[in-house]
């Protein structure tokens, strides 16, 4: 099954949604900021991507600047400050089975697909 992490206010998450609309292929779509991920799910997506957790961080966020910005983080607090925050979350992401993409940009999508 592919999941699509989603933000219905974000340009790019609407652009990689319809990419996958077009795709034919059948998806379910998270809006991850009503429904937040676990620091477990976050741990899962991280592996599949193959990237280190500070790389799904928004670091444009002021979240992320007026918090943590010039903070030394481990993995495991960044796990848990994205799960507390998930506007932190890089979007779109796109799972389809042991892998998973950012969609940024989206044609990114495809390589999933």
């Amino acid at each position: 099954m592919i999941t699509i992490y989603h933000n219905p206010r974000c340009r790019k998450s609407r652009e990689g949604l319809e990419i996958l609309e077009k795709s034919g292929q059948k998806f379910e779509t998270r809006e991850y900021l009503k429904e937040p991920l676990t620091e477990a799910e976050l741990d899962t997506l991280i592996s599949k991507l193959q990237i280190a957790p500070v790389q799904l961080v928004r670091r444009n966020e002021s979240i992320w600047k007026e918090n943590y910005k010039d903070r030394d983080l481990s993995d495991r607090e960044l796990v848990a400050i994205m799960a507390e925050n998930p506007k932190l979350i890089e979007r779109p992401i796109v799972e389809k089975n042991d892998k998973a993409v950012i969609g940024r940009p989206p044609s990114n999508i495809e390589k999933i697909l």
